[in-house]
């Protein structure tokens, strides 16, 4: 089962013209824990602090929001009346993860954060292991240098030079990408896996 994130003590910047469904909504939101601030100007995360971004969708522009066609470092929810899809699409290319439907209806909240929060951290997730293989594929080349490496130092076969550096690598408790770098500068001795 998936754990549901705690929003209680968060802060949300809500991006809309002050009125009075907004008003309802930042009710909403202190109830459920969270602390909102509104402005209808472009957002600095810095100037206003924010862990979730709530943005008018229906009047949002580019410039809006400061990582416009990057993506969004914080959980975002889309406030949308129109069913446009030019302003769809404007909230998916900001990053929206969730739709909350104005006239905003307060039963419609919690699950609209929980699912932008829960998606958000699992986009996060993903990138970060992306980033993690990404650096092992260029890291690639040198596992091929320390193994031939290894055959030609310990006259073996590539299969036999290859199980060397992962024995090598598991000791160390480090990746077989690292294992061959430090073998290849010298930092581990070729001896050492063979």
């Amino acid at each position: 089962m998936t754990a549901i994130p705690d929003l209680v003590g968060r802060k949300v910047a809500i991006l809309h013209r002050p009125d009075e469904g907004i008003a309802r909504l930042v009710r909403q939101l202190g109830l459920l824990g969270l602390e909102a601030h509104v402005q209808w100007t472009p957002l600095d995360l810095e100037a206003t602090p924010a862990d979730i971004v709530l943005v008018d969708a229906d009047q949002g522009w580019s410039g809006l929001l400061p990582w416009s066609g990057e993506p969004a470092p914080v959980p975002m929810v889309a406030l949308l009346q129109s069913e446009a899809p030019g302003r769809v699409a404007w909230a998916i290319s900001e990053g929206a993860l969730a739709i909350l439907p104005k006239p905003v209806v307060p039963a419609a909240v919690y699950p609209a954060l929980v699912l932008a929060v829960a998606a958000h951290a699992r986009a996060v997730e993903a990138a970060a292991r992306m980033e993690r293989l990404e650096e092992r594929l260029r890291m690639r080349p040198l596992v091929h240098a320390a193994v031939r490496s290894i055959e030609m130092a310990v006259q073996c076969d590539e299969e036999a030079a290859y199980a060397s550096l992962r024995r090598a690598a598991m000791k160390r408790r480090i990746t077989i990408e690292q294992t061959a770098a430090e073998m290849l500068a010298g930092v581990i001795p070729l001896s050492e896996a063979g």
